[in-house]
């Protein structure tokens, strides 16, 4: 018997997946401003160094054991390793490693991630099918564009609602970028959507432990296997992203469609991407940059009795454990955050290791720290009050932290970055050689001189 069940929905959206398909497909190859070309560049480099430094994790060991028993062919390489298997094994373990410190790129207006999952698809296409630099970079920036537009229409409700928006918009990023590496024209590019439309995955319930970081590379395997079965003739909706009963007007509530076609081929989503400074959700932010400030003024972990947070709502609701009991649970604590940047002066991987987060003195601090909730202030920002054992306070205010799109981290700032995650799995000599082939990617004949340098 059917179910007579009312659903309010929009039945006359505009066609969103068409559109974007024809934007995809047609694009001319580097048809943006040298700023958006140089963006992409920083982009690839902090996501491979965020790939590469997180090699040896337990993730990543975890992974490639599972995709052992599967028997895969030799494909593609797994950055920082010397391990190769088939295509769609490498998108997902890059995309796992890329995110496994939570220290990769971030579109602040979405908070996605958004490299994870388009990077790791159309590396590890570029690499089986010998595609040239100039390639990926074109297909980088346009699937990146696609996830971000499609963010950007949803969000907040959308990540409100429980979806971790990296990985539920990444997918058809990941489709739309692997899509343009294939070369495939407008229709088969609308199917590779259509099929990654019903393939959103993520959900915020799985932050703190190895699944958020599955994430990004789970979306980037599954984009991946869509445009290959678009290539192939597999089919799907046409209007699979903007249907009543399509992606978006099931996974959201808001569906603000202009934000698909506003400024589409002029503006690009790529050019507000930003890099954390510090390996741990972005909403920290703030709170460890004035803890690093108060450090700057003298002020030491000893002498504080009490540190004073007035954060947004969304800070906690992010990142609130009190007591975090690994790493990984750590980057989900601002408490712990704040005390790492009070203690060290820094909050980066090392900081995170499971040894830091139950050291003593990092504990008591973190006891210390007293988070209030005051939704006058931005999501971007944090007021931060510290007051000694000798009465004295210490106030800081920080409207937008390092690493923002204020604040940006320079060119030089993100190699720096990128030698702290490498060079203990790659040594300082080819990191260095590295990031030169991260830079030059744009202009290469092809992925392997790239590829050779990752992995040792």
């Amino acid at each position: 018997m059917a179910r007579n069940t009312k659903v309010q929905a929009d039945h006359n959206a505009p066609a969103v997946t068409q559109t974007l398909a024809r934007f995809v497909a047609t694009h001319p190859s580097k048809g943006w401003s040298d700023a958006v070309e140089h963006e992409a560049h920083r982009t690839l480099l902090n996501w491979v160094g965020c790939a590469v430094g997180a090699a040896r994790h337990d993730s990543a060991e975890a992974a490639l054991g599972a995709l052992k028993m599967l028997q895969p062919s030799p494909q593609a390489a797994v950055l920082g390793r010397s391990d190769r298997v088939d295509m769609a094994g490498a998108a997902l373990v890059n995309g796992i490693t890329s995110h496994t410190f939570d220290f990769d790129d971030t579109h602040l207006k979405t908070i996605i991630h958004p490299a994870g999952p388009v990077a790791s698809a159309v590396l590890a296409l570029a690499e089986g099918m010998g595609a040239s630099g100039r390639q990926v970079i074109d297909a980088l920036v346009l699937g990146i564009d696609v996830s971000c537009r499609v963010g950007n229409m949803m969000y907040p409700e959308h990540y409100d609602r429980g979806w971790h928006i990296t990985g539920s918009t990444g997918t058809l990023g990941a489709a739309a970028g692997c899509a343009r590496l294939l070369g495939l024209a407008e229709t088969p590019t609308a199917m590779a959507l259509g099929i990654a439309a019903s393939q959103p995955i993520g959900m915020r319930e799985q932050f703190g432990t190895m699944t958020k970081p599955f994430h990004p590379g789970g979306a980037a395997r599954a984009g991946l296997l869509s445009a290959l079965l678009a290539r192939n003739g597999f089919t799907a909706s046409p209007r699979a992203i903007e249907a009543a009963r399509g992606y978006a007007q099931t996974v959201s509530t808001k569906c603000d469609w202009k934000e698909i076609t506003d400024q589409l081929g002029e503006r690009f989503e790529i050019s507000f991407n930003t890099y954390k400074p510090f390996a741990c959700g972005i909403v920290i932010h703030p709170s460890i940059d004035a803890c690093v400030q108060l450090r700057s003024r003298g002020v030491k972990a000893e002498d504080v009795e009490r540190l004073e947070l007035r954060v947004h709502s969304l800070v906690l609701e992010l990142t609130g454990k009190k007591e975090p009991q690994d790493g990984l649970q750590g980057k989900f604590s601002v408490y712990h955050g704040c005390a790492a940047g009070l203690i060290f002066g820094q909050a980066g991987e090392g900081e995170y290791e499971d040894a830091i987060v139950n050291r003593a003195d990092v504990v008591a601090l973190r006891r210390k720290v007293v988070a209030t909730v005051d939704d006058s202030i931005d999501e971007a920002s944090a007021d931060v009050v510290a007051t000694l054992k000798d009465g004295r306070k210490e106030h800081v205010f920080v409207k937008h932290a390092i690493g923002s799109l204020e604040r940006p981290m320079t060119d030089a700032n993100l190699e720096a970055k990128f030698h702290g995650l490498a060079d203990a799995v790659i040594g300082a000599g080819r990191a260095s050689r590295l990031i030169a082939e991260c830079w030059r990617l744009g202009s290469a004949a092809n992925v392997s001189a790239l590829v050779q340098a990752a992995c040792p």
